[in-house]
Formats: C-alpha cells, structure tokens, sequence
C-alpha cells in the first residue's frame, strides 16, 4: 500500500468527508482561519452594532459573500452591519484558539460535524428562543429539510442555521456512453445496472468510474438500510448485515480495475481531473461542481440521481452552518442578522437546506453555468437528489469517529485487510466508546 496515498487518504477521510470532491467557486471547502478580538461591545446610541464573521472563504469566494450578501444587507438596514473576516488557513485551529482566548468572531462557519462539538463545550449560542422573535421564513427551523437542519441541533436546541445543502449527484460523459453504444444513467438504475456499465465502460485508460473514498461509504451503507451512528447516537451498528452490503457494494468498486482506476493511477493522474480529463465516465460530486477542460472551457457534462441501492436512494449532502458566539452581547439582534445573512447566502450558494428555495429558479439564479449545462439539465438531477439527500448524524467527538473509522475500517476494507464483516465488527466497540 503506498505510504503516499494513505496520508492522501486520511485527508479525505478526516477533512474532507464531508465535502464535495470538487467543484468550483461554489464549493465552499473548510480548511482553517483566524479570529481577531471580540466585535460585541455596545455601540453608541445612533450608531450601528458591528458584527464581526470569520469564515474559511478563500480570496475569489469571500469577494463573492462581500458583494452578493454582505453589501447588501449592509446597505439595506441601520441598526447593524456585519464585516467580514477571511481566514482560509487552518481554520478550525484558529477560531478554537480565538474562541478559548475570549476574541472570537460574533459569527462563524461551522461544517456540519463540528456544530456539536462547540455546542457541547458552551462556545455556542442556543438561538432556540431568540430565532422565534424573528419574523422571516429563514429563522423557521421547520421549514429547512429536516435531514439537513439535524446538523445544527445539539440535544435539541438549535445552534445554528444550514447555509447549504449540496447532495450528491451522478456527473456523467455522453460523449464516452456515445461511443460505447450504452444509454445514459437515469432514475431506473440500481447498484447492479450501475456496475455493469462501469465494467462496460472500462477499456484501455479509460474507466466507468472513479472512487477513492468520496464519495463517503455512509452514503451507500445508508441505501442499503444501514446506518453508522444510530439516529438516538447510541450505537454505531456498522456491523449489521444491511451495513455490511453497502460496504461491500463500495468495496468491490474501489481501486478496482474492471470499472476504476487503482490507486497507483489516482495518485498519478488526479481524481477529480480524470473525468475532466475525459478519462473517466461516471463521477460522483457535490451539486455546486463544475467541469472544465485544462484550457478553462466548460465540458458538456450531464447529471442524474445517483443509482438505487437496495433500500434507498439516499444520498449524501455536505451541510454548512453559520453559527453565533456564546459571548455575543445582543443575541436579539445577532439573531436578525443572522437570518438575513443566512437568507442572502441561500440565493448565493446551492442548494439552499431551505426547501421553499430549493428550486428551478432560485438555483439558476445563484449559479447560471448550472442551467447552461445542457439547458437545465444538471439542475433537474439536483432537484431530484434533493428529495433523498441526507447529512451525518453528529456526535460531539465527531472529528475522532470520523478518524478511528477511516483507520479501523475504511482503509483497512479498500486495502483486502479484512472482510467487512470481520472489520466492521472489531471496531464497532471502539467507535461506541466515543458516542456520548
């Protein structure tokens, strides 16, 4: 096994589980950032409050939240005002330190498996009460996809609002299904109809599809009737028989040359650029990718809901919160500007966790190359994945589980160290031992 991909490998499993595999200005991957002091003091009568919000955003996206949200609601309103604070190195590090030392920002980005953590330590605002004094239908927690709008709870109260929701969907080639003579994915495909044609698809450098751990097995475990933190968070049952299916499904895909490129080939030909590349037929992303070719130009690349597992389609969908300091002075006012806020980035990013949103044209609106791409066609299969999405169930030492799964089981499966069954059952006990 090659020490380089291993370390390749724990990054995706540690970082970017969670995120989409690739994907354009769109795609909001956290990394890290900073935190200066405090901007929560009261303001002089007359005077707006100030708002201070740190977010991972890198230089071409946090240009875009300044334009398309922040201006705006700056400009739209008098009692507050919100700046903006980049920090798109070692985020997570530096807001804990930022929030430990007293100087955190009033606002933050938190990617889903972090909400509960900070929750549990108190670094949170409970806005349950104070989202109830704004009148707005982005403060109504009801109305947000429930399976995403889980992420931001902890023991019951609301710690933040989901800012989006990007399931994933099956990015496909045409051009490679052309020449092949194969039809193109559509909503009748299953698990079995998938991998023939991957194997049908695969000749010479060319694959069917492409796997290195995204996208997350849990997605496949799930379609399968399998969970891998219970609903109540009081089991990892990764060993049960509907659990075992969806993890050998994956594993008899993965680094498989019959159907994918093996490891030594991702590793030396990339990914994601695979498929960009023309490569690869089929490709697994987030609803906010984009494909273009090395030359900038956009690739005709068309999309469809991901194929049937035995019990389910669902599919995976990377959540984002915007979540409010504990320490904040005006929590009444910081709930109203975070409803406007979290409102203004819903008609920016895709796709919004709010279901009255999650629509034709809010989405076209926010990203037109969406609807470009074979005039609406991707954005019909995103709409469509919209109805089987689903985020992690979250435990406060979600960052650890995440961790002691890719190195106990995951890994272990994708290397032939192990059966599933075997595998899953020796680390059961070890993942329950970190569930609250």
């Amino acid at each position: 096994m090659s020490t380089r991909f291993t370390r390749l490998a724990a990054l995706v499993a540690a970082l970017s589980l969670a995120i989409a595999a690739c994907g354009g200005s769109q795609a909001s991957n956290p990394p890290g950032g900073s935190a200066p002091a405090s901007g929560v003091a009261s303001q002089p009568p007359g005077e707006k409050v100030t708002f201070r919000m740190t977010t991972w955003a890198g230089e071409g996206e946090a240009k875009e939240l300044q334009e398309l949200v922040l201006d705006k609601i700056n400009a739209a309103q008098s009692e507050y005002e919100i700046v903006h604070e980049a920090a798109p190195a070692d985020y997570y590090t530096k807001i804990q330190t930022a929030l430990a030392g007293g100087t955190g920002a009033d606002f933050l980005w938190l990617s889903q498996e972090y909400v509960a953590g900070y929750a549990s330590r108190g670094a949170l605002l409970d806005l349950t009460e104070v989202l109830k004094t704004v009148d707005a239908p982005t403060a109504k927690v009801e109305g947000y996809f429930p399976k995403v709008m889980n992420t931001a709870v902890y023991q019951d109260k609301v710690y933040g609002l989901p800012w989006i929701s990007q399931p994933v969907v099956l990015y496909y080639n045409p051009a490679l299904f052309d020449a092949a003579g194969i039809a193109y994915p559509d909503d009748t495909w299953d698990w079995a109809k998938f991998a023939e044609t991957a194997k049908a698809l695969t000749k010479d450098d060319q694959y069917g599809f492409s796997a290195n751990g995204w996208p997350p097995l849990h997605m496949f475990i799930w379609q399968a009737g399998g969970e891998v933190i219970s609903e109540d968070l009081a089991s990892s049952p990764i060993d049960s028989p509907e659990a075992i299916a969806g993890a050998e499904f994956y594993k008899s895909l993965i680094f498989n040359g019959d159907c994918c490129p093996t490891e030594d080939v991702l590793l030396e030909q990339g990914f994601s650029e695979m498929f960009k590349a023309g490569k690869v037929a089929m490709f697994m992303g987030g609803a906010s990718d984009t494909f273009e070719s090395a030359d900038g130009v956009a690739l005709d690349i068309r999309a469809a809901v991901p194929p049937k597992g035995p019990k389910s389609r669902t599919t995976f969908a990377w959540t984002g919160s915007t979540v409010v300091n504990a320490k904040v002075a005006n929590p009444d006012l910081a709930a109203k500007a975070l409803v406007a806020l979290t409102d203004g980035i819903h008609r920016w990013k895709i796709v919004s966790p709010l279901t009255e949103l999650a629509n034709a044209e809010v989405i076209t609106a926010s990203f037109p190359e969406k609807w470009r791409a074979q005039k609406g066609q991707q954005v019909d299969a995103i709409i469509a994945a919209t109805q089987d999405m689903r985020s992690f169930n979250v435990i406060p030492r979600q960052q650890e589980w995440d961790d002691l799964f890719w190195r106990e089981f995951q890994d272990k499966l994708y290397h032939d160290q192990g059966t599933a069954a075997d595998l899953a059952k020796a680390a059961r006990p070890k993942l329950e031992e970190l569930l609250p």
